[in-house]
């Protein structure tokens, strides 16, 4: 609820401070004394955009405050998730600078506009005649049958589950382009895999081959050196080893006169034993190297599509060509993955479409029970308020899809006169009509929700005095479980209030200003005469405004009545 609002260099007003009570206060004044200007001020701190005419003095800044009450609104959540500090007792100012500069603070921390809007509409609800557009409007339709006929809980239910099922609607469209495309992709993808696994990749394979290649191709020069090397370390009469034999008997004969000659003959010795193993060896690798024209040509096309892939895929090695493999595989498990997480998510969109039927099938039936409660209700409330004609229906049809509001397609219809047809409201109902129509669903709404603080701006134009009493009888009833405020310029309705606030002007200097303030009992007899009267007030008038004011705050009326009788 608001508790108080701080009013500095705004419009009319130099500096004001108003506090309210949490029940009805009216608030009452002559025609442009400035009553509509605290609804401009409010609506500041409520987000609205913030213009630099509207300063008071264009030298100095204006600063709008406002406190509310907000334990019972379960708005802890919004603070954190916008990072704002929660206090029980929340402030809101707004700042307007001579340059045109506007600045909005929540409990003395920075915010947008935006935000400060989205927590505004959960603190106010202000009902003038614009606002009577909300009874076409399907969300607020639904919240006034779920709210009577006590199914809140069972809807905020269906739409979680429902808020799911979208999701996972959304997600299966999702999976499902993903699959389409990927099926575009899989040929491709599957071959290069092929291509890759049949080459056989392995680090230093094109080192291997190249050498291999090297070898068959000059197997002819190689081998012939090969043989000569043999021959000449073992073939014939003079080869290196026959003489190295020569050599190593001399040198063993000289051994025994020293050990110098002794380590010569062990180091010839060895040279000679080393010698026979690499003419074995090369006798060896003669015998391995052959004419294989077929090999050479495998190698070759080996090596051909070794390098060929390389060039394919632009990496220079062995080991970049297996990470594009591994990545290629790692594209064809995930086409496989695709397939079975939309099998999945087919079978969790069944299941959850199916609760989500049944919870909207036991909404609509809890729906569909209430509104013959509601309509005769509102019927009722009507009347009071000297529509005796008037009927109210709640269409409620079932549709063949779920949507955001479970299975049904609703519509509200009126008819201001006996036997009309009913038609929906904004092609039959006068500007009127609505706004006293949206008065009695609002006051359904205050006995079955914890609504915001509601104000009513001169919801009483146009109307008489015994319309405005029964009216101000419902705003009565209202703010026993709920803050509202009501401006009015008819004494049945100024005699409601638990609390009344009077806006006058008032000239100083070469100036006009603003000023509100608070009504004492004698104070408020005075204004209600003032207002009965087209003068100065007579004793008679004093008299009666007395008797309205004693009056005003024990009676409820058959409006209020009606509600209670509905409440219980």
């Amino acid at each position: 609820m608001l508790q108080n609002l701080r009013i500095q260099n705004f419009a009319l007003i130099e500096e004001t401070e108003v506090r309210l009570n949490p029940s009805l206060t009216v608030i009452t004044g002559e025609t442009g004394a400035g009553k509509s200007i605290l609804l401009g001020a409010l609506g500041l701190t409520l987000g609205n955009r913030a213009d630099v005419s509207s300063l008071h003095d264009k030298t100095k800044k204006c600063i709008i405050e406002a406190q509310f009450d907000i334990k019972a609104y379960n708005l802890k959540s919004f603070f954190e998730s916008n990072e704002l500090d929660f206090e029980v007792v929340t402030t809101i100012r707004r700042e307007v600078t001579p340059e045109g500069k506007s600045r909005a603070f929540i409990n003395d921390t920075p915010t947008t506009l935006t935000i400060l809007k989205e927590l505004g509409d959960q603190l106010i609800d202000i009902h003038s005649q614009h606002e009577t557009l909300l009874l076409k409007e399907t969300n607020f339709q639904f919240e006034l049958v779920d709210a009577f006929a006590q199914t809140t809980p069972l809807f905020a239910d269906y739409k979680k589950q429902f808020s799911q099922l979208t999701k996972l609607k959304k997600q299966l469209e999702e999976l499902t382009s993903q699959e389409i495309q990927a099926k575009k992709e899989l040929d491709y993808y599957q071959f290069q895999f092929n291509e890759l696994e049949e080459a056989a990749i392995k680090v230093g394979i094109q080192k291997k081959l190249e050498e291999e290649s090297e070898t068959l191709e000059n197997a002819e020069f190689i081998k012939g050196n090969l043989t000569k090397s043999s021959l000449a370390i073992t073939g014939g009469d003079e080869n290196i080893i026959s003489a190295l034999t020569i050599v190593k008997q001399q040198i063993q004969s000289t051994s025994k006169f020293g050990k110098q000659f002794h380590e010569l003959f062990e180091r010839i010795n060895s040279v000679s034993i080393e010698l026979k193993e690499l003419a074995k060896d090369i006798d060896a690798c003669e015998e391995d190297v052959v004419y294989d024209n077929v090999r050479l040509d495998e190698v070759n096309a080996q090596l051909d599509k070794l390098n060929r892939l390389l060039k394919k895929h632009g990496v220079n090695s062995e080991e970049e060509l297996l990470a594009v493999k591994d990545e290629i595989e790692t594209k064809l498990q995930q086409f496989s993955s695709l397939e079975l997480n939309i099998e999945k998510t087919n079978k969790e969109i069944i299941t959850l479409e199916k609760q989500c039927k049944t919870l909207a099938k036991d909404l609509s039936y809890k729906r569909q029970k209430s509104t013959s409660g509601i309509e005769q209700t509102i019927k009722n409330m009507l009347m009071s308020l000297s529509m005796a004609n008037a009927q109210f229906k709640i269409d409620l049809a079932p549709l063949d899809n779920l949507n955001s509001n479970g299975q049904d397609a609703i519509s509200f219809l009126f008819t201001a006169n006996k036997g009309a047809e009913f038609k929906e409201l904004h092609k039959t109902a006068s500007g009127g009509e609505l706004s006293r129509l949206m008065l009695c669903l609002k006051a359904l709404l205050a006995e079955r929700t914890s609504l915001p603080t509601i104000i009513f701006d001169e919801i009483d134009t146009g109307v008489s005095g015994e319309v405005a009493d029964k009216i101000g009888n419902i705003l009565f009833s209202m703010g026993k479980s709920m803050q509202v405020i009501a401006i009015t310029h008819l004494p049945q309705m100024a005699s409601k209030g638990d609390n009344h606030l009077f806006v006058y002007k008032s000239d100083n200097n070469d100036k006009t200003t603003s000023s509100i303030k608070q009504l004492t009992k004698d104070e408020r007899i005075s204004e209600i005469a003032k207002m009965l009267s087209t003068g100065t007030p007579t004793e008679t008038a004093l008299k009666n405004a007395k008797e309205l004011l004693d009056g005003g705050n024990k009676q409820m009326g058959i409006s209020a009545e009606i509600i209670e009788k509905n409440k219980k």
